[in-house]
């Protein structure tokens, strides 16, 4: 690959092919993957009645990730990442069709969907470890936010636009789309990208790990290097930050609105992220973003302390959006910096632990949420969560602050070390 510009722009990130492949390829998967989510909410409810096998079902396109991301992840650095995203997107597009199968017992579709959610850890993994392969110097940070923005775009359209569909035809059709997705992925992938060895295949010492002690190998070289466990955890506790996403129907109710007050909180964290992730990648120098990951995941916990004052809808619109661009922008540095310092032979595995952790945390924050608002109100839960951030990551941007001081030159990519001050 020639050698990226100091300072990328989108034109040069869809400049290369291979980075198309796989942007298409995830967006094909997000728009199929929210729209099962709402077939198959609509599907349990009509075949059952019951709101709690719904709930369930939902939390299975979810929960099984944890497990598929500690125990699968590594599998993208064991063997080629082109054919393990190949592989599992064939599998989930199996398993998705056979949820479509009109007169499924419901036990039998939560099992399949349960397997569906455990094969997503390894394609994101594979996908995020071969993107610094695909995408050189400051193209990945901009293939980041390319991919934020249009991931957040893609689940707006696929929950509005699967409501839609679903209303007009038969959730069981909307899952056979949801399947086609999956095969269309994996013909992006796998004609898309060049075929690369398995990062661990010139390692002799890797060859001859088992799988469990792979496993172990990726969690003990984060966690014992205090600048990549400093970039892990800021990745996790990005995830519970926007706590006032699964809060927005108290929150809103707290000022009188209702379902269309509901809907504008929700686009707002998300139209944030969009906006935060082009100024960081446009206006930013790539050599100084590392340097900012700290204070920018500071300064996304503290407008949630606006919550206490109880605001209305426009201002906490105005928040929910400055929280959503600058812990987005947090995030994709973060992100970015853990993936570009771990060696490649570990990449898969690191990157599917922060993922984990990533939607693990995005889980627990509305259930953890949901009991403080109980035992106080929405506004007042956001502005705790405001202040538990504000805490942690304090602590997180100083050890950071250390780390990238030591040892700058670690964190930059070489060819994106300015000329001049940035």
């Amino acid at each position: 690959m020639t050698r990226a510009p100091q300072r990328a722009t989108f034109r040069d990130v869809f400049a290369l092919a291979e980075f198309r492949a796989l942007w298409f390829a995830e967006l094909l998967s997000i728009f199929g993957d929210q729209l099962a989510r709402v077939a198959l909410s609509v599907l349990v409810f009509q075949e059952t009645g019951s709101a709690a096998l719904t709930g369930l079902t939902y939390a299975l396109t979810y929960a099984p990730s944890i497990l598929g991301g500690i125990f699968l992840s590594g599998l993208a650095d064991r063997f080629p990442r082109r054919e393990v995203m190949v592989g599992v997107d064939l599998a989930r597009a199996v398993l998705i069709l056979l949820v479509a199968i009109p007169g499924m017992s419901v036990w039998v579709l939560a099992v399949l969907v349960a397997g569906v959610s455990l094969l997503n850890p390894p394609f994101k993994a594979a996908q995020l470890a071969l993107m610094p392969d695909v995408l050189e110097g400051d193209r990945y940070v901009v293939g980041l936010a390319v991919r934020s923005m249009t991931n957040q775009t893609a689940q707006l359209i696929g929950f509005a636009g699967g409501g839609l569909l679903i209303a007009a035809i038969d959730p069981h059709l909307a899952l056979v789309i949801d399947g086609l997705t999956f095969i269309a992925s994996a013909l992006f992938v796998r004609f898309g990208l060049q075929r690369r060895p398995a990062a661990r295949a010139t390692e002799e010492a890797a060859k001859r790990a088992n799988f469990l002690s792979s496993i172990r190998q990726g969690g003990r070289l984060v966690f014992a290097d205090s600048g990549l466990r400093t970039l892990l955890l800021i990745t996790w506790v990005s995830g519970l930050l926007p706590v006032y996403e699964g809060l927005a129907a108290p929150y809103a109710k707290t000022f009188g609105g209702g379902s269309f007050e509901v809907g504008l909180l929700l686009a707002s964290d998300p139209l944030g992220s969009v906006i935060g992730a082009f100024v960081f990648t446009r206006w930013v120098h790539p050599a100084t973003r590392p340097k900012l990951i700290g204070p920018l995941a500071i300064l996304a916990a503290a407008p949630m302390l606006v919550a206490f004052l109880r605001p209305g809808l426009v201002p906490s619109m105005v928040v929910f959006l400055v929280c959503g661009a600058l812990g987005t922008v947090a995030l994709m540095q973060a992100t970015a910096s853990l993936s570009l310092a771990v060696p490649d032979s570990s990449r898969a595995q690191t990157m599917g632990l922060s993922n984990t952790g990533l939607t693990t945390a995005m889980g627990l924050s509305p259930a953890i949420g949901g009991v403080v608002a109980d035992a106080t109100n929405a506004q007042t839960a956001v502005g705790i969560f405001g202040v538990a951030g504000i805490l942690i990551t304090a602590v997180l941007a100083w050890v950071w602050f250390r780390a990238i001081g030591s040892d700058p030159q670690r964190w930059i990519p070489s060819d994106t070390t300015p000329t001049s001050p940035a």
